[in-house]
């Protein structure tokens, strides 16, 4: 028989930034609340893809990095204490006929919960390679999908494949401190920030789109040139750099997840406005949840998550109202001050 003292309220699986508020807001909400993550950090991809990218689209903060706002996160989650399990991949999920989840990770340990709350991303952190023959052999010698520290880009001729936010926001990180920037994207159009595009394309950022990278020259791991070509025409133009960063997305792997039953779209799981997905006590917020209007900002997630937490305690006790929470008025955190 399972003891209640091993259940929890609420279990988040996914503990990158919108996971650790929903833990933060979860406690709020005096639920007991245990975080699943699959790296064997919290953080999520924003501390090992971006750590020193700045992030100016949270409400109150001007701008922050990528590794400082995790540090805050983290420090904001911890608060009440919810259980921390890094390290571990969910690998399956069954109802018992108590309605508790049993959730069972990828080394066996199992897991007990009355509702689960997936914040996963897009998975599995893994992005989309570049597929030139030889790209591996330049990889993470000067050829990177990320950038950990802007410093060792200065004075480079850095050349960066992308069209979406990443490459945009790259392109305007580096350009003060490389010796040149060029960005190259297959389409017309970008896909950006609009603001961010226009800083770019008012900067000395050389900017060839719609172009694709179809070369890359270089021995012993160390790029020299690359070879871009013009979509649909045969002009080709030979680049002189020394480090060339490819911002083409990431792969969407839920895993075992995706073959839970949710009613999913193009590797995403559809929600309705309380977060909740088409079986009944399972969540979805961050990256991975899919509803119209959807804001695809780590502030929209931020919003999602206690939406997500109140549904679940709605679920857990429908019969009792849910009362407004603030964190001015909630007593344990003003007692502090």
């Amino acid at each position: 028989m399972i003891q209640q003292a091993d259940v929890y309220d609420i279990t988040i699986i996914g503990g990158g930034p919108v996971g650790l508020f929903t833990a933060f807001y979860s406690g709020m909400r005096e639920m007991k609340t245990k975080i699943i993550e699959f790296l064997p950090y919290l953080g999520g991809k924003v501390p090992y893809f971006y750590p020193e990218k700045i992030i100016r689209d949270i409400g109150g903060i001007p701008m922050i990095s990528g590794e400082k706002l995790t540090e805050d996160l983290i420090k904001q989650a911890m608060t009440f204490d919810p259980t921390i399990v890094l390290n571990e991949q969910v690998t399956n999920m069954e109802r018992l006929e108590d309605g508790t989840f049993l959730l069972t990770s990828n080394n066996g340990a199992q897991h007990y919960t009355k509702t689960i709350v997936l914040a996963t991303g897009f998975g599995s952190l893994k992005s989309v390679k570049l597929d030139i023959d030889n790209a591996v052999d330049f990889e993470e010698r000067s050829l990177h999908y990320s950038i950990k520290k802007l410093e060792s880009y200065r004075d480079k001729n850095v050349l960066i494949s992308g069209g979406g936010n990443s490459a945009v926001d790259w392109a305007n990180e580096l350009e003060p401190i490389a010796n040149n920037v060029t960005l190259i994207y297959r389409k017309p159009a970008f896909t950006g920030i609009e603001s961010n595009v226009s800083k770019m394309m008012n900067s000395s950022v050389e900017v060839l789109n719609p172009y694709e990278l179809v070369e890359l020259k270089g021995t012993n791991g160390q790029i020299s040139s690359a070879l871009v070509k013009q979509v649909a025409m045969n002009a080709t133009k030979e680049i002189a750099v020394d480090n060339v960063i490819v911002n083409h997305g990431f792969e969407i792997n839920l895993g075992s997840i995706a073959e839970w039953g949710m009613d999913m779209e193009n590797g995403t799981i559809l929600v309705d406005q309380t977060m909740s997905t088409s079986l009944p006590g399972i969540f979805a917020i961050g990256d991975v949840a899919n509803y119209p209007n959807k804001l695809a900002l780590i502030a929209g997630g931020f919003n999602e998550g206690p939406i997500a937490v109140n549904s679940a305690k709605q679920f857990i006790l429908p019969h009792e109202p849910l009362k407004h929470l603030f964190s001015t008025h909630y007593e344990p955190l003003t007692l502090e001050n």
